[in-house]
């Protein structure tokens, strides 16, 4: 019987095992290690020196201009908080107090205490407190209005050092781009300072009562609720004209805002100190209505009646009258007042509020088919 085959030898059991429990204690040690120094090596990875402070240099010439344009006009800026009287309750018992019903801003215009704003910002207010830039507050002692120009003119009772009016500017040589700028309150954030473009000339906007003002100024520096009454200026930090109100569908600025001309602002602020009241000239004449105007495709302001004795009848213009067979004749249709075309009684009282009581204008009127040049001195209009 041949001898059956030896088998081999089995390899040693331990040394068999020996590689991969190697491998498995060097992972162990390697994932101890690295979590013991994930901090380190993060810390490695992301830590860093403060970076130094580049220097700047100096301002650019615009900023300085900029900045020195707010530093020297800003003191002449107020905030207007208007007053209501309303019934407030303490401790079970009811009075009658002022209580601040909103916002607004305004502007010192001299150093006797007068302070411009809009008429809109205290319409229906029984009085207002003006805050000057030194956060000291000033009841308004009087209130003057003219609503046809949303103007208002109050006066506080400040010591002039705290008083620093800006200067007054002009709007008549105005052009499109140049550079405004306007400090106000807007939404309470007293001393805001915006700047951008003039972005139109000759706008019209309507008021509260009705009328229409015209060369009204258009620009795209931010204007918001609380910037009404607030000063429009020129890159010299003249006042141009008075931020009145904006043109949006969300009630914030929409780079449409409207300020009235300083000419405009100039003229009424003045009779209002003078006299509490605006005074306008007038030419003693009934006009036919806008309505009526518009109806019969005219383009100019026919003379219904002239009053007696006025300046008109002392010039000889002519109103309605009755010819013969008991017909009624046209009288006098007034076609410019100097150079300017009045094409209707908005555009005509606007114009004649641009000259001064006693002056003499010339009146362009026509008269049974012929122009005919009428000199006439006007004159102040009758309380209605």
């Amino acid at each position: 019987m041949p001898n059956a085959p030896q088998s081999q030898n089995p390899p040693d059991r331990l040394t068999a095992l020996a590689l991969p429990l190697a491998l498995v204690f060097v992972g162990f040690v390697a994932l101890a290690w690295m979590h013991g120094n994930r901090a380190g090596i993060v810390h490695a990875l992301t830590a860093t020196e403060v970076r130094p402070i580049t220097p700047r240099g100096d301002l650019a010439a615009s900023e300085r201009a900029t900045i020195e344009l707010f530093e020297r006009c800003s003191p002449s800026v107020v905030y207007v908080s208007p007053l209501e009287h309303r019934s407030v309750r303490h401790a079970g018992t009811t009075s009658v107090e002022d209580v601040s019903t909103g916002t607004g801003s305004g502007f010192i215009w001299d150093r006797a205490g007068h302070i411009v704003t809009n008429f809109h910002v205290i319409e229906g207010a029984s009085g207002a407190l003006v805050t000057l830039q030194d956060n000291s507050t000033w009841t308004a002692k009087t209130i003057s209005v003219y609503e046809d120009k949303d103007l208002a003119v109050l006066t506080i009772e400040a010591p002039p050092e705290l008083l620093t009016p800006l200067a007054v500017g002009s709007a008549r040589d105005l052009r499109v781009g140049q550079s405004v700028f306007a400090i106000g309150s807007p939404y309470e954030l007293d001393y805001t300072f915006t700047h951008g473009i003039i972005s139109a000339l000759d706008r019209e906007i309507d008021t509260t009562s009705g009328s229409i003002i015209q060369e009204v100024i258009q620009t795209d520096a931010a204007i918001n609720p609380g910037n009404s009454g607030g000063p429009l200026l020129d890159s010299a930090g003249r006042l141009i004209g008075v931020n009145t109100m904006i043109y949006s569908e969300s009630g914030s600025s929409a780079g449409i805002g409207f300020a009235l001309p300083v000419e405009v602002v100039n003229r009424v602020v003045t009779q209002l100190i003078n006299n509490g009241r605006v005074v306008r000239p007038a030419l003693g004449v009934v006009m036919v209505r806008d309505e009526e105007i518009f109806r019969r495709g005219l383009s100019g302001v026919p003379i219904r009646s002239v009053d007696p004795g006025s300046a008109a009848e002392r010039a000889g213009l002519r109103g309605v009258s009755s010819g013969s067979e008991g017909r009624l004749a046209l009288g006098d249709m007034i076609l410019k007042i100097g150079e300017t075309p009045t094409p209707d009684t908005v555009t005509l009282l606007n114009t004649l509020d641009k000259h001064d009581i006693g002056e003499t204008v010339h009146v362009t009127v026509e008269r049974d088919g012929e122009t005919l040049d009428v000199p006439v001195t006007l004159q102040e209009q009758d309380e209605p």
